[in-house]
Parts: structure tokens; C-alpha cells; sequence
């Protein structure tokens, strides 16, 4: 009987030396998943924001992913010689963007094609809001 319950705790004390190590691999893996998700926003995209009565604006967005998965950005505005306006605030889940900028007061929502090739939406800065297709540049 010792024998029978000596290899009884010896696969219990296997099964919990599985268990523990798959619980330390699905936290280890918490953060490159968090990444794979980000992925498809990141890289840089161009658009053209059109006022109106005003001249044309292009916008340009870079869009990084951190080792832990957040994001981060800078917009630069080519036509007026500005770059690398900080983007203060960005997310991206189920193909929806959402970006904010406290420097310039803009903000930006957009839904990301199934081809993550254009996100479409609308960007606002101050009282304005603006249609913008940012298109990924290759």
C-alpha cells in the first residue's frame, strides 16, 4: 500500500508542478499578447484633413508598441513644419482607435478596416470636427 501511495503524491506533486508552470507562462505571456493585439495600429499612417474654406492639412501619425504592449505616438503636421507632437493618450481594441494629443487639443476616433490598411473616422480639434481616412504608409 505505501508504494500505491507514494506514486499517488508523486503524480499529484507532478500535476501541481504542471499547473504552476502553465499559471507562469500565462502571465509571462500576458504582455506579448497585449502586443499581437496593438499590432495591426502600429507603423505610421498619413491623411489629409480638409477644412473647408481653408487649406488642406496632411497629418501624419506614428504609432509605436512598448515591450508590455501600450502604444505611443507623435503626429507630425508636414505642411506647417511641425513634427513629433506628443500624443498623450491612445488605444486600440477590437479594430477601434482612439488617440489624444494635449499639446495640439486634438483628438481622433476610427474604425480599422479588416485589411488594416485604412482606419476611417473623425478627428477633432477644439470646436472642430473633421472627417480623416488615415492610410497606412508602407
Amino acid at each position: 500500500m505505501r508504494e500505491g501511495r507514494g506514486s499517488w503524491f508523486a503524480v499529484c506533486e507532478g500535476l501541481a508542478i504542471i499547473v504552476a508552470f502553465m499559471f507562469a507562462l500565462a502571465f509571462i505571456g500576458v504582455p506579448g499578447l497585449a502586443a499581437q493585439e496593438a499590432s495591426p495600429v502600429v507603423g505610421d499612417w498619413t491623411g489629409t484633413l480638409n477644412p473647408g474654406g481653408q487649406p488642406k492639412k496632411h497629418v501624419v501619425v506614428h504609432i509605436s508598441a512598448e515591450q508590455d504592449g501600450s502604444l505611443r505616438g507623435t503626429i507630425d503636421y508636414p505642411d506647417q513644419s511641425v513634427s513629433g507632437v506628443q500624443i498623450t493618450a491612445i488605444t486600440y481594441r477590437k479594430s477601434t482607435l482612439h488617440f489624444e494629443s494635449t499639446p495640439d487639443q486634438s483628438a481622433y476616433d476610427g474604425i480599422m478596416d479588416k485589411g488594416s490598411s485604412t482606419v476611417t473616422g473623425v478627428w477633432k480639434q477644439g470646436a472642430a470636427s473633421l472627417d480623416l481616412i488615415l492610410r497606412r504608409i508602407p
